[in-house]
């Protein structure tokens, strides 16, 4: 009973010695997990995208210069990585490499929001004809040549998918015209699948797909 009894009480005084050291030995949980994700602030987008952007993509995102994208409404997320992308090199351009230059990630993340937050105004295809082309391209694709249809990534209508593949819809024809020949020649090399899709497209069809973009809604 002795024996017993001084097992029982080396045991009790044990537990919370045992119970310390697994608290200890416990792996801290990741700072990540513990710390709160900072919102966008969309007054703060709203004061740097009119001080650095606005001259090119329009007050509100929505630019009235063929050249220049329209910004309104798009995926944040697509929005970040290209101004990321800008900022390292990744995406050539003078003009937003050094706009970008400027941005922190807080800056770039507040811009995109705020962005996406208004309303794209809507786009118009001008070729009748080349709409034709454009659509059937869009929505079939070729089979024959291996062009998949760009409806598969940036939905029938344009709208993309959120944090995958940016919105097309009303896109400025000119500007799309421009960056599918970019991915197609080279010069534009931050998306793999745009330059082996449009590396199978011609002149025509590009410009074809362009106008039919403008006028998707």
């Amino acid at each position: 009973m002795k024996l017993l009894a001084s097992l029982l009480m080396t045991a009790v005084l044990a537990a919370p010695a045992l119970s310390s050291f697994a608290a200890d030995d416990a792996p801290a949980a990741p700072a990540a997990a513990t710390a709160a994700v900072a919102k966008p602030d969309l007054v703060k987008g709203a004061a740097s995208f009119g001080a650095v952007c606005a001259a090119c993509h329009g007050a509100d995102g929505n630019s009235s210069i063929a050249a220049n994208p329209k910004l309104a409404q798009q995926h944040p997320e697509y929005l970040v990585k290209q101004l990321q992308d800008f900022k390292s090199g990744k995406r050539a351009s003078a003009i937003m490499s050094g706009m970008a230059s400027t941005l922190s990630n807080d800056d770039m993340k507040n811009i995109a929001y705020w962005l996406t937050s208004n309303k794209a105004k809507p786009g118009f295809a001008k070729d009748k004809d080349l709409v034709a082309i454009g659509e059937h391209l869009y929505r079939g694709g070729n089979s024959d040549r291996h062009i998949p249809a760009c409806a598969g990534c940036h939905s029938p209508n344009g709208a993309g998918i959120p944090s995958q593949y940016p919105r097309l819809s009303g896109q400025q024809a000119d500007y799309t015209a421009a960056q599918l020949t970019a991915f197609r020649d080279g010069v534009r090399k931050n998306s793999l699948p745009m330059s082996e899709v449009a590396a199978k497209l011609n002149d025509r069809e590009i410009k074809a797909l362009a106008d039919y973009i403008a006028g998707l809604r």
